[in-house]
């Protein structure tokens, strides 16, 4: 069997060139690349290659003004426009918090980064972008027209690397998640049953070894039930509706990006449903949702509610809580919405 030889910076630039009119995703998915490969190809001419450490970025990202941050996966998109607000810098896992810039930011997955430029006729769109080793990306921000684009020009000179190399080599990484088969309802709902605060969530998990998804399905009905298809599109709309404020949670590898606030614009769009606000954009695609469910979490203030969608992988696509503060309980109106969602019908044997 002849191993497939991957193309040269060269070859992806004329392939680029010849196919302007599609998405870079769809580019990279046909050249058999990643989209970190399609970058790095442009390197000395549209792109430079920066320090890509997330902390580098958040001591100065302030001098920036208003810019919009892109955290996607693979069937969800979220964008938030603003200026960040505060910013806690650490070893391991930095955030940001504020009205617009909300984020959890897993430092040690950040492993490629590149200041880009690109021509949109007379004017230039500026961002940097960053990738895990694998070259997907983990991290966009994009300047907007008030950003100070002086201080994103000094920004990318002080963070430039000596290499330049227009040559990517992606690096197979792993699934982190654990998922025992031995793991059993009754220690489970023990585990669950015990948790004071959401947070508690992941660590409890990984104590059990098992994975979100089985976790979910087998906890029981009292703690989640699966929703009927389009579940997501009817609870947006009755959100916006109810002008009810949700918390949207879009993750990857290294990061999550959190919108917290009401929604009003839902647009359908073929298999995307998309919120189209002033300070918030979300596209996710309703074809990749494998299974949706409700899920009931107990904490100090009471029950709180979770929508949370998974594709065919058991991998989640997106989160939704009701917005509330801490020491607070959940917010009525977003727990009517989901209990009032249509569930899944039970198939019954004949």
């Amino acid at each position: 069997m002849t191993a497939q030889i991957s193309p040269t910076p060269a070859d992806i630039r004329a392939y680029r060139a010849e196919n302007a009119k599609l998405r870079e995703r769809d580019i990279a998915a046909n050249l058999g690349i990643s989209e970190a490969a399609l970058v790095a190809a442009e390197v000395g001419l549209t792109a430079t290659r920066i320090d890509s450490h997330p902390n580098r970025l958040l001591e100065r990202v302030k001098e920036l003004g208003e810019v919009m941050a892109l955290t996607r996966n693979e069937s969800a998109v979220h964008e938030k426009i603003g200026e960040f607000e505060t910013i806690k810098i650490a070893d391991h896992v930095s955030l940001t918090l504020g009205e617009n810039m909300d984020m959890r930011i897993f430092n040690t997955v950040w492993a490629h980064g590149f200041a880009v430029t690109k021509k949109d006729g007379d004017n230039e769109r500026l961002s940097l972008q960053y990738f895990d080793k694998a070259g997907d990306a983990v991290f966009k921000l994009h300047l907007r027209p008030t950003s100070n684009v002086d201080a994103y020009r000094a920004l990318v000179a002080d963070l430039c690397l000596d290499d330049q190399s227009q040559d990517f080599t992606a690096e197979t990484l792993a699934s982190s998640e654990e998922d025992d088969p031995s793991v059993t309802q009754e220690s489970l709902r023990d585990q669950w049953s015990k948790m004071t605060d959401t947070h508690q969530f992941f660590g409890m998990l990984k104590k059990l070894k098992i994975g979100r998804a089985r976790a979910i399905r087998i906890v029981g009905e009292d703690y989640a039930w699966k929703l009927a298809d389009g579940a997501v599109a009817d609870m947006l709309r009755a959100a916006a509706d109810a002008g009810t404020a949700i918390m949207c949670f879009v993750a990857n590898r290294g990061m999550v990006q959190i919108h917290g606030g009401p929604i009003s614009n839902v647009q359908p769009m073929g298999p995307w449903i998309n919120i189209m606000d002033p300070s918030f954009h979300l596209h996710l695609r309703q074809d990749h949702i494998a299974e949706a469910w409700a899920v009931r979490k107990p904490t100090v203030d009471g029950t709180v509610t979770s929508f949370e969608a998974f594709n065919a992988k058991g991998e989640m696509i997106i989160q939704f809580f009701g917005k509330r503060k801490e020491g607070g309980g959940e917010r009525a109106d977003w727990r009517a919405i989901v209990e009032a969602l249509p569930r899944a019908q039970t198939s019954v044997a004949a």
